[in-house]
């Protein structure tokens, strides 16, 4: 490890002594993440899960692949579908077949689509952006370095979970 990297750790061990540090701190930082975006998707008059598929569909340049949708989220495929169906309903996206197909679909913004995204999710994703450049790169790259080596082991220590252990008694 080099001394900056090395001096760099232990600035950041400073600036963080008596931060508590255990799995209940970091879940109630993570509802405050999803807190941030309840609000905002209802302040767009959406759903949580309508305004990530737009947030998504944005992301993608504006027209992506159902089946890329509804592995992306955690929700399930039934509320996935009837966001999309609300959306639709809305005049925001058209779901149509993929040229070729005759059972994949395809979300893509509308025009009104596209001025709804250009006015609430763009500016959101902005804000993101912003956000997470007033951490330095370092900051940048461990906290999403950390973060995925937590969902990792995580994901790991859920799976080892036999189900009588994981039932309350």
């Amino acid at each position: 490890m080099g001394d900056s990297q090395h001096v760099s750790e232990q600035s950041l061990a400073a600036s963080l002594s008596g931060v508590e540090t255990t799995p209940l701190a970091l879940d109630l930082l993570y509802n405050e993440v999803d807190k941030l975006y309840h609000a905002y998707a209802r302040g767009c008059g959406l759903s949580d899960c309508a305004y990530w598929m737009l947030y998504d569909i944005e992301r993608a340049g504006g027209e992506l692949p159902l089946a890329r949708l509804t592995e992306s989220w955690s929700y399930s495929k039934q509320t996935i579908n009837s966001a999309l169906k609300v959306l639709q309903e809305r005049g925001l996206i058209a779901l149509t077949f993929m040229e070729g197909s005759r059972k994949s679909k395809l979300a893509a913004f509308t025009e009104e689509g596209r001025a709804f995204s250009a006015e609430r999710i763009v500016p959101a994703i902005r804000a993101e952006e912003r956000a997470f450049s007033s951490l330095t790169e370092q900051e940048r790259s461990l906290l999403v370095q950390l973060v995925r080596r937590y969902i990792d082991a995580l994901e790991q220590q859920i799976l080892a979970c036999t189900p009588e252990a994981c039932v309350p008694t």
